[in-house]
């Protein structure tokens, strides 16, 4: 939630032209979109946005304590998924900002998958869970 506090942020003063989770939407998957009442789409494209951050947090969970032990882990986590994003996933679904230079645009959504990094990485390290 703290990502879409900073997307609302980062739309608002012009930095993006549109989020990235309403573009996938309708460039990457409008048939699935089109499943959903037009009235239900926004609430149903942030959803999945969170459930897809959510899978992204368990995955992080998943890797083994050495990797996730360092204060830079969680950041450099959530930079790696934007890269993965950018450079394979947007591709894929033909989404047109993957063909447009956009460096300020590239630069907040980079900021804003530190901050997700952040947050998922925020959780008690390694050494600092009870058994």
């Amino acid at each position: 939630m703290a990502m879409s506090g900073m997307r609302r942020m980062t739309t608002g003063f012009g930095l993006i032209q549109e989020e990235p989770p309403e573009q996938i939407a309708r460039e990457g998957v409008p048939k699935l979109l089109a499943l959903c009442p037009p009235d239900m789409r926004s609430e149903a494209i942030e959803l999945a946005h969170w459930a897809y951050g959510g899978l992204g947090g368990v995955a992080f969970g998943a890797l083994p304590a050495r990797a996730r032990m360092h204060s830079w882990a969680g950041p450099a986590y959530g930079l790696a998924t934007w890269v993965l994003f950018e450079r394979v996933v947007a591709p894929l679904l033909g989404l047109r900002s993957t063909r447009e230079s956009r460096p300020i645009e590239r630069a907040a959504i980079a900021a804003d998958h530190v901050l997700y990094g952040f947050v998922v990485g925020s959780g008690p390290s390694p050494r600092e869970r009870i058994a």
